[in-house]
């Protein structure tokens, strides 16, 4: 379906997951450890799933990878909320990525519509 590169959502959802690995680098403690393994695993899942979605052949096919990229980031802010409340990471961090979050969610949510419109104009055929 072309690059996923040049997909702003992608960009913007790449960042955060930089951004999220470099906070998660910054917390301290044995403890702490799964934390830090699941900020940054949920994180780059949502890059991880555009870039998979993009290399499908249908509309209906990307927007089910969108779908698992909204629930990642779903799961993201669980894992920042527990990492406030835990005092793993500070609250201007997490309001930080929070908003990168709302608006790479915003944007995902924008691509879903737009795929589900346009795998509705598709005909489908019957085998």
């Amino acid at each position: 379906m072309g690059d996923f590169k040049r997909l702003l959502v992608w960009q913007k959802a790449h960042a955060l997951a930089v951004d999220v690995h470099r906070a998660a680098s910054r917390i301290r403690g044995r403890q702490n450890a799964p934390l830090r393994s699941q900020l940054v695993r949920a994180a780059q899942s949502i890059p991880a799933n555009i870039v998979e979605g993009r290399g499908q052949k249908s509309a209906r096919d990307f927007a089910r990878y969108v779908r698992y990229a909204i629930n990642s980031g779903w799961e993201l802010e669980h894992h920042l909320i527990t990492g406030q409340d835990t005092d793993a990471i500070p609250e201007d961090e997490v309001d930080r990525l929070n908003a990168q979050l709302l608006e790479v969610r915003k944007m995902l949510y924008g691509l879903l519509a737009h795929l589900k419109a346009k795998s509705a104009d598709t005909p489908k055929t019957r085998v």
